[in-house]
């Protein structure tokens, strides 16, 4: 099957994280909106009536199509190898991503606390507050929690010795957090230490690495999810 994804052509966003996926699986996928006329296909899929997706990411595959980062994670997974056969692993795997979910959200507060139709620079103050409250009470409970879980395991990912998509979206939030706030991140790593691990051995998985070096993988910038701001970096 040749999945076509939907999702914003100029950022990692969300989409990211199914990207990522579709990459580690070596799955055949279109990234729609990044070629001609994708725009207009994407608009074309959520102004379609009936059961269209609200909001991208979305995934085409055959006849469905699944909305949600974490709705179409749980489907890949299932079909790839990125996710435990059994149901119960399956169910924790995606309790996993959905708690990913919610720390991602908290990521996009820290540059944009008041909302998303306000700019940046229209809520600078409110940011530098939220980003305080971010390092000193919100990092450390959730990168506290997946470092736990890592020691806990018993092997070298989040759920054991087999990589799951959990994994790949556990790489993303190293990596994001280590291009918008570098200096914090820096001093906060000594802390998660497996967590690092985990990332490392993701980014050195081929098809990953692969990815990583291509064109296919859109740099981080000041449009995404993670935002690199120097007064909200100290």
């Amino acid at each position: 099957m040749r999945y076509q994804l939907y999702y914003w052509p100029t950022i990692q966003g969300r989409g990211e994280y199914v990207r990522l996926a579709l990459e580690d699986a070596g799955a055949d996928y279109d990234d729609v909106v990044r070629g001609p006329g994708g725009m207009a296909a994407m608009s074309r899929m959520m102004e379609a009536g009936g059961r269209a997706p609200f909001a991208p990411p979305f995934l085409k595959a055959g006849r469905l199509v699944i909305g949600q980062t974490a709705n179409i994670l749980l489907y890949l997974g299932s079909r790839h190898g990125l996710a435990p056969k059994a149901e119960a692993g399956r169910l924790w795997v995606h309790q996993l991503q959905l708690t990913i979910a919610d720390f991602v959200l908290e990521v996009h507060d820290t540059h944009h606390p008041l909302g998303p139709s306000l700019y940046y620079e229209d809520q600078r103050g409110p940011a530098k507050k939220r980003t305080e409250d971010f390092w000193d009470e919100r990092v450390p409970k959730y990168l506290g929690y997946i470092e736990r879980l890592v020691s806990d395991s018993g092997g070298t990912f989040a759920t054991g010795r087999r990589a799951t998509y959990v994994d790949l979206s556990l790489f993303q939030i190293v990596a994001g957090l280590r291009y918008a706030f570098p200096k914090r991140m820096k001093k906060f790593e000594r802390e998660i230490p497996k967590l690092v691990n985990l990332h490392d051995r993701v980014a050195a998985r081929p098809n990953i690495k692969a990815y990583l070096e291509s064109d296919r993988r859109i740099p981080f910038n000041e449009e995404g999810i993670f935002r690199r701001y120097k007064e909200l970096d100290l």
